[in-house]
């Protein structure tokens, strides 16, 4: 059993910063890239940033040098650092990561519950 748990969303005004967490836990043998995704109301889910297990990272163009991933693989933890967040970036945030449970099982994909992110202008 995976679970992976997002926490640190809230609502902060524009020009302000956020700092998610989302921690895995259970049957983690190995847990290969994590990533943020992010789905705003009447919107698609969409990609906002990813990080590999050795560390590099990829961003959606809307948040390339305002927001950073990062990960500390000892603790089975992804960060994402949001700063001078935009009304725009409202949206119910969810942690994704590709993990093998074990050394026999294949990696699938699992999801956070998500945490909710209100930029208000």
């Amino acid at each position: 059993q995976v679970q992976l748990v997002e926490s640190g969303g809230g609502l902060v005004q524009s020009g302000g910063s956020l700092r998610l967490s989302c921690a895995a836990s259970g049957s983690t043998f190995r847990i290969y890239t994590m990533a943020w995704y992010r789905q705003a109301p009447g919107k698609q889910r969409e990609m906002v940033a990813t990080i590999t297990r050795g560390g590099t990272t990829n961003y959606a163009d809307s948040v390339k040098g305002r927001f950073t991933i990062s990960r500390e693989n000892a603790k089975n933890t992804v960060y994402l650092q949001m700063n001078s967040l935009k009304p725009e970036d409202t949206a119910v945030y969810y942690c994704h990561a590709n993990i093998a449970p074990d050394s026999a099982t294949p990696y699938r994909a699992y999801w956070g519950q998500g945490t909710q992110v209100t930029v208000s202008s």
